[in-house]
């Protein structure tokens, strides 16, 4: 059957055909206006639930990632879960997956009540005390090279022998280790080097406060000149030690020595030729030697850097050792009172070589130091762990002999003093049960309130191995 006459004229039928569809849909317009309204509205349903339920999905998915982990799973599931939570460790790290700890902060340490007189005016100083121990002490100056081909550097604190510091450790006439040893003829100085200016005015010092700076480790603090009575600016010294470098910083601060070498109330004693590259431990030089550095001192005060002085001298030195008939005080420390724990919060902190402690310690522990017990009653110490940063000295043997066999330790091991204090004091007691060292080991609330402490500019990181 053939459809076109010519290529654009249709049959019959299909005219027929598509006629009547176009009737059929004049007919039922206003019907197909309702299916069509019927069919859009289904299709937006439809697309509204699925955007529902994919929202759902979502979210669902969130919770389980977030919580889902920490939910009770039974049978398989669980086990699953708990396989997930170990690769996802495995690849993040074990703690990725823990909850963050809140920072723990520091305790804060507050000054106490410090029953001072009211002022210098009242002030008697004692005579002096028969209870003492009296004996001489001469000390080592020169040591001459040895006989053996072995080579030799002179150094500050001297070559001791084992037997040398056993024998040093009696509270009798003798001539020790200090400090301060020159070598041979020839050979070059040994550290410490003092202006023959300074040194003389040294010599004059009857009562003593003294502080060092060495490799620009702190800022100059001041006394508080106002709290410091008109007795004590003439009668007490006030000696700050620095290095060159220090005092090139200084005075890039604004902290220059006046014609008299004075800032503020401090004397600057410029010293050369440190003889520890440690400043920690060339710092031990005025905090342990002030009878040397000052030969006709009868009192000193030492002062760590980063405090500043809030009392009158006087009237510490009456508060501490006056009224309490004792010839040396220090404070316990604030938290810790065992050599044991020192040591454990020395190496967590890197404080200082490892190796250096533990040879030390192991040492202190052979020659019969023993853990610090709170409970003995004959505890000779509050504390065996001591604040070092405030100490209050009169100039007697006993307190220069202590002095000494402290310093030698800091110069034979580590820097860290509170590690070997209780050890000289223990065996310096043992070795002499028949002298007295009478040592007022105060409260730590008691040094707060006193001075002001600050934090040091810089941490001078742990020597070496």
């Amino acid at each position: 059957m053939a459809l076109y006459r010519h290529s654009g004229e249709l049959l019959q039928e299909k005219r027929g055909i598509i006629g009547a569809v176009f009737k059929s849909i004049d007919r039922s317009k206003h019907g197909l206006r309702v299916v069509r309204r019927g069919t859009r509205f289904s299709r937006i349903s439809i697309r509204r639930l699925f955007l529902w339920l994919f929202s759902l999905a979502v979210l669902f998915s969130i919770y389980l990632a977030v919580f889902g982990l920490k939910m009770p799973y039974h049978g398989k599931m669980e086990g699953s879960i708990s396989s997930l939570r170990e690769g996802q460790k495995e690849l993040l790290g074990l703690d990725a997956l823990e909850q963050p700890k809140k920072k723990s902060h520091r305790p804060r340490f507050f000054p106490c009540e410090v029953g001072l007189l009211d002022s210098v005016d009242d002030l008697v100083e004692p005579k002096d005390p028969t209870n003492f121990t009296q004996f001489l002490s001469g000390y080592i100056e020169r040591e001459e090279k040895p006989f053996s081909n072995d080579p030799f550097e002179p150094r500050f604190g001297g070559h001791q022998t084992l037997e040398e510091r056993e024998k040093s450790f009696y509270a009798r006439n003798q001539t020790i280790h200090c400090g301060f040893v020159k070598g041979p003829d020839g050979y070059p100085s040994t550290g410490f080097d003092l202006d023959e200016k300074d040194k003389t005015y040294m010599n004059t010092c009857k009562f003593v406060v003294s502080s060092c700076i060495f490799g620009s480790s702190d800022f100059l603090r001041r006394p508080t000149s106002k709290l410091i009575s008109e007795y004590s600016k003439k009668n007490v010294c006030f000696v700050m030690f620095v290095d060159e470098q220090t005092l090139s910083k200084l005075s890039i601060e604004g902290n220059v020595p006046d014609d008299r070498g004075f800032i503020g109330l401090w004397r600057i004693v410029i010293v050369r030729n440190l003889p520890y590259k440690d400043m920690r431990k060339t710092g031990k030089v005025p905090k342990f030697l002030s009878h040397r550095l000052f030969p006709s001192s009868r009192y000193s005060i030492w002062l760590d850097s980063k405090m500043r002085l809030l009392t009158d001298p006087m009237l510490i030195v009456e508060y501490f050792l006056w009224r309490t008939g004792s010839e040396y005080a220090i404070s316990n420390h604030y938290t810790r009172h065992c050599v044991w724990e020192e040591v454990l919060q020395n190496k967590r902190l890197n404080k200082y070589n490892h190796t250096a402690i533990d040879e030390q310690f192991i040492f202190y522990q052979s020659d019969g130091l023993v853990k610090f017990d709170p409970s003995d009653p004959n505890t000779p110490l509050p504390s065996y762990v001591p604040e070092g940063s405030f100490i209050v000295k009169a100039h007697t043997p006993m307190s220069n002999l202590f002095s000494c066999l402290w310093f030698n330790e800091v110069d034979r091991f580590t820097s860290r003093d509170q590690l070997s204090f209780a050890y000289t004091f223990l065996k310096m007691k043992r070795m002499n049960p028949d002298k007295s060292f009478f040592i007022n080991m105060f409260k730590d609330c008691e040094r707060r309130a006193l001075a002001k402490l600050f934090r040091h500019r810089a941490v001078s990181p742990p020597p070496a191995p």
